[in-house]
């Protein structure tokens, strides 16, 4: 779901502006050219999306691990072990983004002769939203499958401990004439982001965001934050983060759960792991039947009946699609938080590109 941490006063910013002024702040900061435009491309597509809370608002953080958290800006992935269909990958402490399209792009390439490829990933960075690299294979006649650990933020169904991450998975199908499926999401209910946005508003969350540092529901955004995050579905959704997890850490020799560290002493640089598989459609079907398939999936499920007050049903990844061509014609909404944040890291960096607000 698309979501927005801002407050009532916004700028709106064309989607090239913001990617060259970020590319800019990496750039200035000592990357090489073409890894800095992969990082900002990545952060910029969320915001395009309306995935604001992995979008541009993490320059100053990524900014941060740069200068001061050991992650290399010049570090290059490599293959370390190369057999058929499985490729593990060392990601040089890299920025996570230029690691993640690394492995994403080996995999894509083997899958081209082996059909289904799959590519692990140790020694990376936090590697921002998840679905591009899913998309990554779409003009290749790939399906991506996509997954991330995370810092420990969720406890065992019935535990106390903070052990699991939220572990994100994204899964990116091409369609024909429809926008493509994609999903990308965590296995928490919400995350610590957006809690921390209700507590510097003063406000109560959900009571189903987040359980206290007993174990019991709340309301409070201090509580949240000392305590853990809620699953979704119970049981099953942090069943689903240990799984992801273990793929995304233990294949690679990634470090996992509280091998990060946690949220208060932050991850520790390049032991971030990730799992990339990329599935050749020609394989198992014709290209332009199984996407005329998928086209009929997704008009099956706008066009079936809705409750009462819902205007339009979208298959995953529409809402995404349809919030990029608005922004794509309107601008990308940011507010003065986030603007005044990238703006700071640019003169903090040096970077003499400017911010253009339409």
């Amino acid at each position: 779901m698309a979501w927005y941490p801002g407050s009532e006063h916004e700028r709106h910013v064309s989607f090239d502006h913001l990617l060259d002024f970020t590319t800019g702040i990496f750039t200035a900061a000592g990357m090489p050219a073409d890894d800095a435009q992969l990082v900002a491309l990545n952060l910029s597509r969320a915001d395009l999306r309306g995935v604001h809370s992995h979008g541009v608002l993490r320059v100053p953080e990524y900014l941060a691990k740069l200068r001061t958290g050991g992650v290399d800006p010049k570090g290059q992935p490599s293959v370390v072990r190369d057999s058929g269909g499985a490729i593990v990958i060392d990601g040089g402490n890299a920025m996570g983004p230029v690691a993640a399209h690394f492995a994403m792009e080996r995999a894509i390439e083997r899958a081209q002769s082996a059909n289904v490829a799959l590519a692990t990933v140790r020694g990376s960075n936090h590697a921002g939203a998840m679905f591009p690299y899913a998309m990554q294979g779409f003009d290749r006649g790939m399906i991506g499958l996509c997954a991330t650990n995370a810092l420990p933020t969720m406890a065992p169904w019935g535990g106390l401990d903070k052990i699991v991450g939220i572990n994100p998975l994204a899964i990116g199908v091409p369609a024909g004439e429809e926008p493509p499926l994609v999903f990308d999401a965590a296995f928490s209910y919400s995350s610590h982001g957006k809690i921390r946005v209700y507590h510097q508003k003063g406000e109560p969350i959900p009571s189903t965001w987040a359980f206290d540092k007993k174990g019991h529901p709340t309301t409070s955004t201090a509580a949240a934050i000392e305590g853990l995050l809620q699953p979704i579905g119970e049981y099953k959704g942090v069943g689903l983060a240990i799984l992801w997890g273990v793929l995304s850490s233990l294949l690679s020799g990634a470090a996992y759960g509280t091998e990060l560290g946690n949220m208060i002493d932050g991850p520790k640089a390049g032991l971030d792991g990730h799992f990339f598989l990329a599935i050749r459609i020609a394989a198992f079907e014709k290209p332009e039947r199984f996407r005329s398939r998928v086209d009929g999936v997704i008009r099956q499920i706008r066009e079936s009946r809705r409750t009462e007050g819902t205007a339009e049903l979208y298959a995953p990844g529409g809402l995404e699609a349809a919030i990029e061509a608005r922004y794509r014609a309107g601008g990308i909404p940011l507010n003065d938080m986030t603007i005044e944040g990238l703006r700071r890291a640019a003169e903090s960096a040096g970077s003499p590109v400017e911010l253009p607000i339409l």
